[in-house]
This record gives C-alpha cells, sequence and structure tokens, in this order.
C-alpha cells in the first residue's frame, strides 16, 4: 500500500510449549523426528498496513499477542509465517529495560542503543545532554542499570527512543510504572512527535488514551485479528465484548457470592484482591472489600455515570474508642483524587472492641470521568479528624476498569447538565 511504513501480512507466531524440561533434549537428540512439544500461537494470520505519520494501537487482554507483534515490529522476533516488513529507523521502548545491559551505567546504555540504531558517537555527544536532561536520574546516569528503580529505567528508555530521530516509534504500555509527572510530559512528547510525522505504534489497556492518541486501532483476541478500523469503532467492539463477558462472569460470581437478603444482618465481607502496601498500627485490620453494583453484585468493569457500593469490612484487634472507616480512590496515574469516610461524612461510628467487626457501605456516585482505571484503597483508623492513627491501610485493594464515554470528554471530568435555549432564571424555570 502506498506511503505504508509498516506491513503485515499474513502473520502468524508460535512458540514450542514443552510439559518437561527434559522433552527438549528428547526432540533435539532425536533431530526432530518426533515431537514432544506442542504448538502455542500467539498470533494467526494477522493482516495490518500503518501509513507514515500515522497512529495505530493495538488492543485486547492480556496474552492476546499485541507485545508480540510490536516485537517482530522491532525486529526482536522473527514470524513463523508470513512477512513483517518495516521501512525507517525504529525506536522501541517495549518491556521494561528491554535492550538494556543492566551491568552497564546508564551512560553506556544509550550510546550501545544509538549505535545499535546507526548513530555514531559524534551524534550522540551531541544528544546526550537532552537525553539526560529529559530522563532526569542524576547521578546515577554512570551508574550500573541493575542498580536503577523500575520508575528510572523506563525514564531513561524513554528519553533514548525519543531522542535517536525515530521514524516508527513502538510504545508498549511501558508508561504504565511511570509517576504522574513523568508519564504527563511522556504523553505531551508523543502528541509533539505526532505533529512532525512520526509513526506510532501504541500498546496500551487504557481506553482513554487508545482514543485520545489513536487515528485507527487492531483488536487481537487470542492471536485472532478481531477488528481493525478507526479507533472509536474498535474500541466501542472490544468494550461490548468485554462487557458480555463481565456479564457472563457476574453471573457466574451470583451463584458464588448471592447478596444477602433484604433486612437479614450483612454478612463481612471477606478477602482482598490486591494489596500493593500495607501500613498501620496494627490495632484492627481491614478483613475484605468489595465493590458492587446497587443490587450487591461484584462489579468487574464501571460505567460511566454509575452508583457503585464499596463494601468494607473491618475488625479491631484492639478496643478502638473512635473508630474511622474509609476508602481512598485513585486513577490509573496513581492520583489521589478523592476519599470518604465515616466521621467526615456525617457516620459515626460507636467504639469496637477488641475481636468485634463491622461492615460499611460507601454509596458513591461517580461522575463521568477520564481515566482508564479507578483503585479503591480501604482503611481503618482510631481517632478523630484532626488527630488519628491509622490501624491499617490497604493501598489498591480493588482496581477496575472504567468504560469510557461516548462522545467527547473535555477536561478530566464530564458533569451532568440540563440546556436550556433562551432561558431566563426566574422565568417559569429552576434556579441552576
Amino acid at each position: 500500500m502506498s506511503g505504508a511504513v509498516v506491513e503485515f501480512r499474513g502473520v502468524s507466531k508460535s512458540y514450542p510449549i514443552y510439559a518437561a524440561p527434559g522433552d527438549r533434549l528428547k526432540e533435539l537428540a532425536l533431530f526432530h523426528r518426533r515431537s514432544f512439544h506442542r504448538d502455542y500461537w500467539a498470533l494467526r494470520d494477522i493482516n495490518f498496513s500503518v501509513q507514515k505519520g500515522e497512529t495505530f494501537c493495538l488492543i485486547g487482554e492480556n496474552g492476546c499477542g499485541k507485545s508480540t507483534a510490536l516485537q517482530i515490529c522491532a525486529g526482536i522476533l522473527q514470524p513463523t509465517s508470513g512477512s513483517a516488513q518495516m521501512t525507517g529507523r525504529v525506536a522501541a521502548l517495549l518491556e521494561l529495560g528491554s535492550g538494556f545491559n543492566p551491568e552497564f551505567s546508564g551512560r553506556d546504555n544509550v550510546y550501545l542503543n544509538a549505535a545499535i540504531l546507526g548513530l555514531s558517537k559524534k551524534e550522540m555527544d551531541r544528544k546526550f545532554p537532552e537525553i539526560e536532561e529529559f530522563a532526569e536520574i542524576g547521578d546515577f546516569i554512570d551508574q550500573p542499570v541493575k542498580t536503577y528503580s523500575s520508575g528510572m529505567s523506563v525514564r531513561l528508555a524513554f528519553a533514548v527512543a525519543i531522542h535517536v530521530d525515530p521514524e516508527i516509534l513502538l510504545v508498549d504500555e511501558a508508561l504504565a510504572v511511570g509517576d504522574v509527572y513523568f508519564r504527563q510530559r511522556c504523553l505531551r512528547k508523543v502528541h509533539e512527535l505526532r505533529s512532525r510525522g512520526v509513526t506510532i505504534l501504541f500498546v496500551s489497556h487504557s481506553m482513554a488514551e487508545v482514543k485520545q492518541l489513536g487515528d485507527r486501532a487492531l483488536w487481537l483476541d487470542h492471536g485472532h485479528q478481531m477488528a481493525l478500523g478507526s479507533t472509536d469503532a474498535v474500541v466501542s467492539k472490544f468494550l461490548a465484548a468485554m462487557a458480555a463477558k463481565d456479564a457472563r462472569y457476574q453471573e457466574q460470581d451470583a451463584l458464588h457470592h448471592p447478596p444477602p437478603p433484604s433486612g437479614s444482618v450483612l454478612q463481612l465481607v471477606e478477602g482482598i484482591p490486591n494489596t500493593d502496601r500495607r501500613s498501620g498500627d496494627g490495632r484492627a485490620e481491614v478483613l475484605g472489600i468489595a465493590v458492587c453494583d446497587s443490587n450487591g453484585l461484584r462489579l468487574h468493569v464501571i460505567p460511566p455515570e454509575s452508583t457503585v457500593v464499596v463494601r468494607v469490612s473491618v475488625r479491631a484487634r484492639r478496643n478502638l474508642d473512635r473508630p474511622i472507616v474509609g476508602v481512598l480512590l485513585r486513577n490509573q496515574l496513581g492520583l489521589d483524587f478523592a476519599g470518604v469516610n465515616t466521621a467526615n461524612d456525617g457516620h459515626p461510628l460507636p467504639p469496637l472492641l477488641m475481636g468485634e467487626a463491622c461492615t460499611v457501605d460507601f454509596h458513591l456516585d461517580l461522575s463521568t470521568l477520564y481515566t482508564s482505571s479507578l483503585s479503591f484503597s480501604p482503611a481503618v483508623s482510631d481517632g478523630t479528624l484532626d488527630r488519628f492513627a491509622v490501624c491499617d491501610f490497604v493501598e489498591n485493594a480493588v482496581v477496575l476498569e472504567m468504560v469510557p464515554p461516548t462522545g467527547e470528554l473535555y477536561g478530566p471530568s464530564r458533569f451532568p447538565c440540563r440546556i436550556e435555549v433562551n432561558a431566563r432564571l426566574g422565568e417559569g424555570t429552576a434556579a441552576l
């Protein structure tokens, strides 16, 4: 196709899966006269082309083949069948730290990566100050990469990728580990590269970012090509499929977690799906958390403009005179943007004696949010709002995907709005 700088024609990729390590040796010893493996097909007959200057997004669930497709684009993998052709200098930001030698310093890795891409030392001498300034890792630039945190590694990797004058940039969800400040800088840089005509292949689980950045999208499912076309159309098909899958999951989940009968004693929630970090003095503990709809069914995605019930159960290990139960909400960038608790919202709890437990339901009316996911962090404290001690705080205990709203969203959120044309306050209309 004229103008195409990336082209996949019937690309398939398989990996041999062995039941036991010794089977690989058996297969080699018999010179392939007998197979001891089964083929796992990560990609099956994938066809697409990307035009110069286009931003092309790959979406799908974990394990669907997105990363394999980008690794083929980068030349790291070769297809089992079919052909993949790239025209232009390719810079890749794939798996965290890929392309870096952990024993080398950051400076040495920058020059090594540039040499692989065909840049001379003189060119890199000129570009290095910009890379160092963008990465902002200070004196660590001269330390071995194996001493870097995940955030430092991705900072340096992205700084290299955008400053080697790429014609094709591959980005595979690597920015998800970055802090809020650096992630925003990276996204602004991606927009800048787009305006300069750089072709971008972008993999992300954030449908909001996909809709914001992508010109077209490809949906992969278990290695198969499900939909290819405009970003809005493909994302809509993908989300519809995920909603249907979630509905089936909820039907099964309801069989195992039926809502309590009306008027019955509320049961304790047990189980914390995720624990990024846990802190507190241990005088009380969070037993469990569940995010449900108004009927008590657990949610696995959050529709826009929905009401959710965050149910938190806690138990006192020691006597608590003034217990406070709360939930902190964060977006996918790690930004704390809302919090609720029993003391601040007018429902002070009675004292909890050692061994006693209680369950608190937080009914939240969520507006339309520009975010790809929302995390809920439950906590139990003892004291007052002015002075309290945290007994147990579980960070990001539940993380749910947000379904993007239909239509354009300007800013971080959208509020309910009633529009009247040629109306005046006080003349038959209620004050806004």
